[in-house]
């Protein structure tokens, strides 16, 4: 039985067929406006603890280290749920799961609100991503299964915009309630949501029959296989670059455990008669084109929010709550294209459409790898809002093509599949990037201090100048210049490592853009109502 059929009972009553009219009713647009507060409120999550990150450190007795599974257990947790999401749907019916998990968010939401101990706190955002990794793909769900061909741009571009901005402006609200109220704002903001959200559930979704004969012939080993793996995945891909990778023995078994469980998933594929994932959809050139594409996307999205506040936090001594406001420039173009992109999306080809934003953000990525030690937020005005462009240029359109490329009765598959692409994608591009950052400030560190040594010119210039200081012997004066020569070429070497990820992530957005003549472009309407 389909997960669009059994979990959102279309207006016709036939299972996988178009809604009736060309016109979304009001309860419809409720369900619609629903899923997406549920999606938002997850995706600001995912960051919004990231500015606040050293005052609940603090509070809660964290190191650094220990701090940073404040985050990981959220995305561990969340990368576990997102492809069950399907399943539970069908099992569920999509109105109880999406009231069960919206309630269980917000008691979690509580009690990292609460917490004044590390393991308090963990559980908290652990059961945060969990239940929250259900609220992004059901918004898909709820948009392919409630909206009319003529208006599924534009639920997609509302779903496309939120998926953008929420990784954007949660560090940006975080950092603002740290400063001005108290971090544990950051999860009590969560109790209003969740009970507007609720209210919009219960008026427009229906109640549906719970098929609980599911349980029975469920796919466990698939189940299994799939949490291990990707749970262990994502914790190597979080956590590998501060254990380094694979000097540690944590690191190494992590893998063998996720192996474990890539391989028990495949055998789930070919002896499970309804796999928990239905990873057969990748046959699909035009989805497993799209998946790939917002794989990629995901880790140039991720990849630069973590680079460009590294950037202006250790160059350029700027607060979190002024790199939230840089950060924050790449909203403008969403809010300016969002009213337009709908029509504009009906117009032109998908492929054009997403090869253009990808090229845009691509060049964001260039414009941004001759910073040099005295750039400022400033310099960033211009990549960021080209950012903003691309991002939504290529992620609208991307999402429709998704969706449109499966039937309407694989859309809840569909999206979890999608999805997860995204969060994997984000958790491979901190990697990468962290990776890269390692390596390259070293090489370009043993590089400048081949050149720029103690007895070159400009060695000689500075210990100099810093020998004739008054009251300061020579011996004294000397150490002190060697001391700030070897602070400017770490901030030099850091300069070169910043420019180097641009140009890395630049170099991925650009690779994909052949991709795009994979995808399926359909006209609008005829071939979303088709569903394939």
């Amino acid at each position: 039985m389909s997960a669009a059929s059994d979990t959102v009972p279309l207006r016709t009553g036939a299972a996988g067929s178009t809604p009736a009219g060309d016109t979304a009713s009001a309860v419809d647009w409720i369900a619609v406006v629903a899923g997406a507060l549920g999606a938002l409120m997850a995706t600001l999550d995912t960051s919004i603890t990231n500015t606040a990150l050293p005052q609940i450190q603090g509070e809660v007795g964290a190191s650094g280290t220990e701090g940073t599974w404040i985050g990981t257990g959220y995305l561990v947790a969340e990368v576990v749920m997102i492809p069950l999401t399907a399943w539970l749907t069908r099992l569920l019916g999509l109105r109880r799961l999406l009231l069960i998990t919206t309630i269980a968010f917000v008691l979690f939401s509580m009690l990292c609100g609460v917490s004044d101990g590390l393991l308090q706190m963990i559980i908290g955002r652990a059961g945060q991503g969990f239940f929250g990794g259900a609220l992004i793909p059901t918004a898909q769900v709820i948009i392919r299964t409630r909206l009319p061909p003529r208006q599924m741009a534009v639920g997609m571009s509302i779903f496309g915009v939120i998926v953008l901005l929420g990784p954007v402006i949660g560090p940006v609200i975080g950092g603002y309630l740290a400063e001005e109220a108290s971090w544990r704002w950051c999860f009590f903001l969560n109790l209003p949501v969740g009970i507007a959200l609720v209210t919009l559930l219960v008026l427009g979704l229906p109640e549906e029959k719970a098929e609980l004969d599911l349980l029975a012939k469920a796919d466990w080993l698939g189940i299994a296989g799939m949490a291990v793996a990707f749970a262990c995945l994502t914790v190597v891909l979080e956590e590998g670059q501060r254990e380094r990778w694979f000097e540690s023995s944590v690191i190494v078994d992590l893998c063998l455990v996720s192996l474990l469980g890539f391989v028990a998933m495949a055998v789930a594929q070919t002896t499970s008669p309804d796999p928990v994932i239905k990873l057969a959809l990748l046959r699909n050139g035009a989805f497993a084109s799209a998946t790939f594409i917002t794989l990629v996307v995901g880790a140039a999205v991720y990849g630069t929010t973590f680079v460009v506040p590294q950037f202006l936090s250790s160059i350029a001594g700027y607060n979190p709550r002024q790199a939230g406001g840089i950060m924050a420039l790449a909203a403008i173009p969403v809010f300016v294209l969002i009213p337009v992109l709908p029509r504009i999306i009906g117009r032109f080809d998908t492929r054009l459409m997403v090869a253009l934003g990808l090229l845009c953000f691509a060049a964001s990525c260039f414009v941004d790898i001759h910073l040099s030690p005295d750039s400022a937020g400033g310099d960033f005005t211009l990549s960021q809002l080209m950012r903003g462009v691309g991002q939504i240029l290529a992620a609208m359109p991307l999402n429709q093509a998704s969706m449109a490329a499966i039937g309407r009765e694989n859309a809840a598959d569909g999206a979890g599949i999608y999805s997860m692409a995204r969060n994997l994608g984000g958790s491979i591009g901190l990697a990468l990037c962290g990776v890269f950052i390692d390596h390259r400030s070293a090489v370009h560190s043993d590089t400048i201090r081949e050149a720029v040594t103690a007895n070159s010119l400009m060695g000689q210039a500075r210990l100099a100048a810093d020998g004739l200081s008054q009251g300061i012997d020579q011996a004294t004066a000397r150490l002190r210049a060697i001391a700030q020569l070897s602070s400017l070429i770490e901030k030099q070497a850091l300069v070169m490592t910043y420019s180097d990820c641009f140009w890395l992530l630049g170099i991925l957005l650009l690779a994909i853009i052949p991709i795009v003549l994979l995808l399926r472009s359909p006209k609008p309407g005829a071939a979303m109502a088709a569903g394939h």
